[in-house]
């Protein structure tokens, strides 16, 4: 018997309402609603997007700005619900979308790794127990009790890496976290996904390096304007989008 996929993508679109005039204030909203003089302008960042990763697959959405990369990945990661079709999910999903998404800024790096391992379900009993590998991959020894809001987007990146990754996930979807970063960083994170990948992880990576996408993917996604351009091996779909991306 076939196994079915550890992600379905069936038929999504994602429509925002975009206001046609300013409304500067809470007040002059309600009145417009009120009045029924509230207009939008319709905006489809996903247009009937279609497809299905398996379990183990490494792939790629590729697409230049705009292009509906993020919206997808939050749809499938369960922060955004869409506003037609469906995703299915066989897993759990350790992502990384957005730097410092589940920090809170005001606490230290030591309370925001209880935190944000809350966030993903994690117990403090697992936390406490996997701290001192967090943070001697996050190499934020010197900083434990320092404000997140003082670190650089680099540090706050090494510390989301090192919790969502603590643990082998189903699903890893990754949105340019690997851009932030010194060279080092980004060599030691490529070395857990690829770990992740040997151990039947599935990886869903977002990057606007190209090289980074051919390193870590064998199966890329392209999407343009919300619509799904083309799909297949890393190799030919970078190829064909190759020219828009220079360009």
């Amino acid at each position: 018997m076939l196994k079915k996929p550890i992600i379905e993508v069936n038929n999504v679109s994602m429509r925002f309402n975009l206001a046609k005039e300013k409304t500067d204030t809470i007040k002059e909203y309600c009145i417009k609603f009120i009045k029924g003089k509230l207009f939008f302008d319709e905006f489809y960042a996903l247009k009937n997007i279609s497809f299905n990763i398996n379990k183990g697959e490494a792939v790629a959405l590729i697409g230049v700005n705009g292009s509906g990369k993020s919206t997808m990945l939050k749809i499938i990661a369960g922060v955004m619900t869409p506003t037609e079709g469906n995703v299915t999910i066989r897993g759990s999903i350790a992502p990384l979308i957005e730097l410092g998404a589940g920090f809170d800024m005001d606490l230290t790096a030591r309370e925001n790794i209880f935190l944000n391992g809350a966030v993903l379900g994690y117990d403090r009993k697992f936390m406490q127990k996997n701290f001192d590998e967090i943070i001697s991959f996050a190499e934020l020894e010197e900083f434990l009790d320092v404000p997140v809001k003082n670190f650089s987007s680099g540090m706050i990146a090494r510390l989301g890496f090192a919790i969502a990754t603590i643990v082998k996930a189903d699903i890893l979807v990754v949105d340019e976290i690997l851009a932030v970063g010194d060279y080092m960083f980004q060599k030691k994170c490529k070395e857990r996904i690829a770990k992740m990948l040997e151990g039947g992880t599935t990886l869903l990576f977002v990057s606007h390096d190209i090289k980074q996408v051919k390193e870590l993917c064998t199966k890329a996604i392209w999407l343009e304007h919300g619509i799904l351009k083309d799909i297949g091996s890393v190799d030919e779909v970078c190829k064909k989008y190759e020219p828009d991306y220079e360009e």
